[in-house]
């Protein structure tokens, strides 16, 4: 991710990390932010190289007719000479500016040099199919594992455990011809389009790192700060004003930045400051930062990188995804919202002057600024391929900053998003730096992806899990979490999803008849709550550097906070209608209702106050009856909601009698 930098405000208030505490945590536990640093004119050439990387995706995108072996080979060789650019070997090994190792150059060309390769001589591969010559698998291991060894330095360690798992396995399948069988998996892992530059590559080479440079672009026109303000004026004056403008914000700036720490750093800076001087503990108020951001990449339309490839490896298109995301979206930031606003009622928290706040008429004057995303909606709904619709909604990205910047000078009034040369090329260069986890991660994922289809052994899992699971789809549903969840505690979300779509969601389809899109759902959102669930909860810790709040805590917070995280998906696996799946106006609108309900009683359970402190067993109740609502039946639903309508009643007897006393 590209650095973030808290705004001067809130740097210097004493109560607030400033951006070097936030900047020192995130080196302590994301690899993604340990990167070296360049002055002078070192630093421009990098900046050029990723400007140029850059354009070259857009170019080859719209313009080039290549082979798809060329493309995507081409990019991950610019991809690895920048991760060995930028990453050091070591954790922390970066105080030496304008240094780069030999062994990192050497090791940056080769790996470059093993996948131009392959570029330059597609051809003859292609030709000579499985009859590869030595020097041409000594190239593909050389290449694969200088792969390997980026993705260590910018992901970290799970992943490569993962797939050296699945590689091991592979080899096992041919441990009396290991030779023969040495040729066949570098074949099949290097040199074709089912292992590292398979589904994928092929997704990142294309519309992921074009989306990525819209959210570049788009956050150049000022949209995250016109979002806080319009979240601000919607609900800042509310009781725990701060909070409800943290969780409407985050979930509209999420979507476009696609990041759960860099949105957490960016809206947090001017959130949680608020929040903490609202009166929130500053474990709470990172935390409720934290999990609204993770949300982001769950909100349509853009849904952060993974929701295109599920589009691919569901077979249909993003739009399908997108309108079938609203649902479940609305309701884990509605369960969040229930859960500050409980909060604030049983703290005793008012929300901010109305006087302080701005008049939403006057933000409606820069409602402009929502163009790019109008645009990029309206494209994909008339039919034209991602690539086309990413660059055109960048193209209006560009336009409206510069719009924005004008209007800005002709009225005399200071813009601190103005639109100019230098911002241009540092948009190019962040969409750059933030496609390298992405890309790695997406090339290791297709080595597991590769193993599964290789060797048969997705049909061997399903059998597993499924004669675990013994027939009951819950039992299948909570290994399944319980894998996601822990995965993704080092792993980014895109690839994340990629293992888990390749290894669990078929388990759930092919072994307990789980609709495709609702299990690819399924995982997808368990993949992105490891962003804010202990030990390794990167959002939540970049909330509490922010907030100067104990990182495990923060955690735990941001955990129960984002209960509806856990909740939501096992809703939709046992019924399809909140997908908008083979259901009709009256059952959506069935399950809407008790969703509603569900969020409601976890978040009163949760609180312990909804007009009145609660008791444990009204607390244990309503909790209950919330779970009650999740499995569809008529005894379980009026169960659940006869439990809540008798808490709500029992509450408003308790309001009477603190107002009567």
């Amino acid at each position: 991710m590209a650095k973030e930098k808290l705004p001067t405000s809130a740097a210097s208030d004493p109560d607030v990390g400033t951006a070097a505490d936030v900047e020192a945590i995130m080196k302590k536990y994301d690899r993604e932010s340990n990167t070296r640093e360049f002055t002078g004119l070192p630093r421009k050439l990098i900046r050029y190289f990723f400007v140029a990387f850059s354009l070259y995706c857009v170019y080859m995108n719209l313009f080039a007719t290549w082979d798809e072996r060329i493309r995507r080979t081409s990019f991950l060789g610019c991809i690895i000479l920048m991760v060995f650019v930028l990453y050091p070997a070591r954790k922390g090994n970066t105080s030496r500016k304008n240094y780069i190792p030999w062994y990192d150059i050497a090791l940056g060309l080769t790996g470059a040099g093993c996948f131009f390769y392959y570029t330059f001589n597609c051809t003859a591969i292609i030709r000579r199919s499985l009859l590869i010559t030595n020097t041409q698998v000594v190239i593909g291991l050389v290449g694969a594992l200088i792969l390997i060894e980026a993705c260590r330095r910018v992901v970290g360690i799970p992943i490569l455990c993962v797939a050296g798992a699945f590689i091991v396995y592979s080899f096992s399948q041919y441990y009396y011809l290991p030779m023969f069988g040495l040729r066949k998996i570098i074949y099949q892992l290097f040199y074709t389009t089912n292992g590292i530059i398979g589904t994928p590559v092929n997704v990142c080479s294309t519309y992921i790192v074009l989306f990525i440079l819209f959210g570049a672009f788009l956050e150049a026109t000022g949209i995250s700060q016109f979002f806080i303000q319009c979240a601000n004026s919607i609900a800042g004056a509310s009781s725990g004003g701060p909070a409800k403008v943290a969780v409407i914000s985050s979930a509209l700036c999420g979507m476009v930045s696609g990041s759960s720490v860099g949105n957490t750093v960016t809206t947090g800076s001017v959130t949680i400051p608020l929040m903490k001087k609202t009166g929130y503990a500053g474990e709470f108020a990172g935390a409720v930062e934290a999990a609204a951001s993770t949300g982001g990449q769950i909100m349509p339309p853009i849904m952060g990188a993974a929701a295109f490839l599920m589009a691919e490896m569901c077979g249909v298109k993003y739009q399908d995804i997108a309108v079938k995301a609203i649902l479940p979206a609305l309701l884990y930031f509605t369960g969040i919202f229930l859960m500050v606003h409980f909060e604030a009622r049983k703290l005793g928290l008012n929300g901010l002057p109305r006087e302080e706040l701005p008049k939403l008429r006057h933000l409606m004057a820069r409602a402009y600024l929502l163009l790019p995303l109008i645009m990029l909606v309206v494209i994909i709904i008339q039919g034209a391929t991602m690539s086309k619709a990413a660059v055109l909604a960048t193209l209006c990205a560009i336009a409206v900053s510069i719009v924005n910047t004008v209007i800005a000078r002709m009225m005399k009034v200071p813009v601190e998003d103005e639109m100019s040369v230098v911002k241009f090329f540092d948009a190019l260069e962040n969409g750059a730096r933030n496609t390298l986890s992405v890309a790695v991660a997406c090339g290791i994922a297709g080595v597991i992806a590769g193993v599964v289809t290789m060797t048969g052994l997705g049909a061997i899992l399903v059998q597993g899990i499924t004669a675990l699971a013994n027939g009951h789809l819950i039992i299948a549903l909570f290994l399944t979490m319980i894998t996601c969840i822990i995965l993704g505690m080092g792993v980014p979300t895109t690839a994340n999803y990629i293992i888990m779509a390749t290894t669990c969601a078929p388990i759930l389809v092919n072994g307990m008849g789980m609709n495709l899109i609702a299990a690819n759902m399924f995982v997808f959102y368990f993949g992105i709550v490891a962003d804010i669930t202990p030990p390794v909860a990167l959002a939540a810790y970049a909330g509490s550097a922010i907030a100067k709040s104990n990182p495990m805590k923060t955690g735990v917070n941001a955990s129960r906070l984002a209960i509806a995280a856990f909740i939501v998906p096992y809703i939709f696996a046992f019924n399809n209608a909140m997908l908008f799946i083979d259901t009709t106006p009256l059952q959506v609108l069935q399950i809407i209702v008790t969703s509603m309900v569900v969020m409601l009683g976890l978040a009163i359970g949760l609180e312990g106050f909804m007009m009145a402190r609660m008791n444990m067993l009204e607390r244990l109740a309503a909790i209950a009856a919330g779970l009650m609502l999740i499995y569809p039946g008529l005894l379980t639903d009026a169960v659940g909601l006869g439990v809540i309508a008798v808490i709500f009643l029992l509450q408003l007897r308790a309001k009477r009698a603190l107002e009567d006393a």
